[in-house]
C-alpha cells in the first residue's frame, strides 16, 4: 500500500521540518518528504491547509482491558484514538485483574494485536494487585514488552518499596510513571480545596496531596537515577519543582492533560460529575502556571488520561462518582484551540509534546518523526475547522466529558497506522 499525503504544512520535531511540502508513504515506512512528489500510488490525500505530523502518542490512557470492559476495551478504546489522531497509547494497568505479571501483559499484547488498529503498548504495575505491599515482577513485564511501570490511580506509599521498583527501572532503562498523590492527604476529597467546596459543603482535596509525592518522588528517582515522568501535573507548585530538579541533573519529564490546561474550579456546574477528576480542576491561578509551564518547556508532554466511566456511576452524587473524563477524541482540538490559538503554544512545540517527546521518553526509536525510513504513523489535521464537541458522536464508550457543547478548532482528518488509513472524518 502506498500513500501520497500532499500539499500539507509537515511539522516534524526529528527533522526541524516546517514547511508545505508532501509526503511519500510505502511499505509501512516514510519513504520521502520533499516538495511536490510526483509519484503514482495507491491512493492520494489533499492536505491543503493542514498540519501533517508524527501520529500521536498518548502516554495516558486507561482501556480498562481485562475486567471493566463495560467502561471501554482495547477496541472500542484504539477506535476512539485513532479518531484522536493517536496511533500509539500507553495503557495504564488499574485494570482488573490489575496487569502485575508477564501473562497480564501478553494478554493485552495478543489482544491488540487482533483487534486494535494502532499501536497498545501496556504499561506494568509497581506493586502486586497494586497493592503496596510487594513489587510486581517488574523484570519479566519489562521482558514481556511494558514501555513502563505506573501505579497509576494511586501512589505506592511504602517509600522503601518504590525506591526498589525505581532502581529495578533504571536498571531495565524504562521510565516510571508517577500519579502523585498522598493518600492520607487526601482524606475523602472529591474536589480542589477552595470557595467552591466550602460553599458545596464537600471535602477538598489541597496542592499538598500532589505535592508531597512530587517532591518524594523527585527525590528518590534523583537517588535510584530513574527516569521519573510525572502525570497529569495541576499545581502551580509542580512547575517550580520540576524546574529546580532538572537544574539540579534529575531525569525527569511531565505531563499536562488538556482539562488542567483548560478548566479550573470555576467552570465547575454544581453537581456535574463530569467535572470530577483526580488531580481535580484546580484555581485559575494553576492552571495560569500549567499553561505557562507548557509554553516555557517546563512541561515536556500532553496526555489524556483518558478514563471512561458508564453513565450510571456518573450519574451519582459529586462525592461517591468515580474520578476521570475521557479525553482521547478532544485531545487535538483542546489543544489547538486553547494553546496554539492562543499563542502559547507553536505548532512545533504541539507535535513535540504529543508526539516527539512521548516516543523519547517511551525510547520508542521508530516513531514521533517523518524522518525517511520511520514508521508511517502520520496524523493530518485541519487546525481551522471549527465545530461543537457533541459526546453522542463519540467511538468511545465513555461520554464522560465536560466538554460537550464546548466550540472549538482543529479537527483530525486523516489518521495513519504502520501505513494504513485507520481513520477519515
Amino acid at each position: 500500500m502506498s500513500i501520497l499525503i500532499k500539499n500539507g504544512q509537515v511539522i516534524d520535531p526529528d527533522t526541524r521540518r516546517n514547511e508545505v511540502c508532501d509526503v511519500l508513504i510505502e511499505n509501512g515506512l516514510i519513504a520521502r518528504v520533499e516538495k511536490s512528489i510526483e509519484e503514482k500510488t495507491d491512493q492520494v490525500i489533499d492536505a491543503a491547509g493542514c498540519y501533517v505530523m508524527p501520529g500521536l502518542i498518548d502516554m495516558h490512557v486507561h482501556f480498562r482491558d481485562p475486567g471493566l470492559t463495560y467502561k471501554e476495551d482495547i477496541q472500542s478504546g484504539s477506535k476512539a484514538a485513532a479518531k484522536g489522531g493517536v496511533t500509539t497509547v500507553v495503557a495504564m494497568p488499574n485494570t482488573k485483574p490489575v496487569i502485575d505479571s508477564p501473562d497480564r501483559v501478553n494478554y493485552v499484547t495478543i489482544k491488540a494485536k487482533q483487534f486494535s488498529p494502532i499501536h497498545v503498548l501496556q504499561a506494568g504495575a509497581v506493586t502486586r494487585g497494586q497493592k503496596g505491599e510487594e513489587l510486581a515482577e517488574i523484570d519479566g513485564m519489562v521482558d514481556a514488552g511494558i514501555p513502563a511501570i505506573s501505579e497509576d490511580g494511586k501512589s505506592v506509599m511504602n517509600a522503601l518499596l518504590y525506591k526498589e521498583a525505581m532502581e529495578i527501572a533504571a536498571r531495565r532503562k524504562i521510565p516510571v510513571l508517577a500519579h502523585c498523590e498522598d493518600i492520607n492527604l487526601v482524606n475523602g476529597g472529591c474536589m480542589n480545596e477552595d470557595e467552591h467546596s466550602r460553599a458545596w459543603r464537600l471535602p477538598g482535596i489541597t496542592n499538598s496531596v500532589e505535592n508531597t509525592i512530587v517532591a518524594r518522588d523527585i527525590v528518590l528517582a534523583a537517588e535510584t537515577g530513574a527516569h521519573l515522568h510525572l502525570c497529569h501535573c495541576s499545581t502551580k507548585e509542580c512547575v517550580e519543582m520540576i524546574r529546580d530538579a532538572r537544574k539540579a541533573g534529575v531525569s525527569l519529564s511531565a505531563e499536562v492533560c488538556p482539562h488542567h490546561f483548560t478548566l479550573s474550579s470555576d467552570d465547575i456546574v454544581k453537581g456535574d460529575t463530569n467535572y470530577k477528576m483526580n488531580p481535580p480542576l484546580r484555581t485559575k491561578e494553576d492552571v495560569e502556571a500549567l499553561r505557562q509551564g507548557l509554553k516555557e518547556d517546563v512541561f515536556d508532554v500532553i496526555s489524556t488520561d483518558h478514563a471512561p466511566h458508564s453513565h450510571e456511576e456518573k450519574q451519582n452524587t459529586f462525592r461517591k462518582a468515580p474520578f476521570g473524563i475521557v479525553g482521547l477524541e478532544t485531545s487535538v482540538a483542546l489543544t489547538i484551540t486553547e494553546l496554539v490559538d492562543k499563542g502559547i503554544l507553536t505548532p512545533m512545540q504541539m507535535a513535540e509534546k504529543m508526539s516527539y517527546n512521548p516516543a523519547k521518553i517511551l525510547h520508542l526509536e521508530d516513531k514521533g518523526s517523518l524522518a525517511m525510513g520511520k514508521c508511517a504513523d502520520v496524523v493530518v489535521i485541519d487546525p481551522d475547522a471549527e465545530y461543537v464537541i457533541d459526546p453522542k458522536t463519540f467511538v468511545s464508550k465513555g461520554k464522560n466529558t465536560p466538554f460537550g457543547g464546548k466550540k472549538v478548532k482543529g479537527k483530525v482528518m486523516t489518521t495513519i497506522c504502520d501505513g494504513k488509513i485507520v481513520y477519515q472524518a
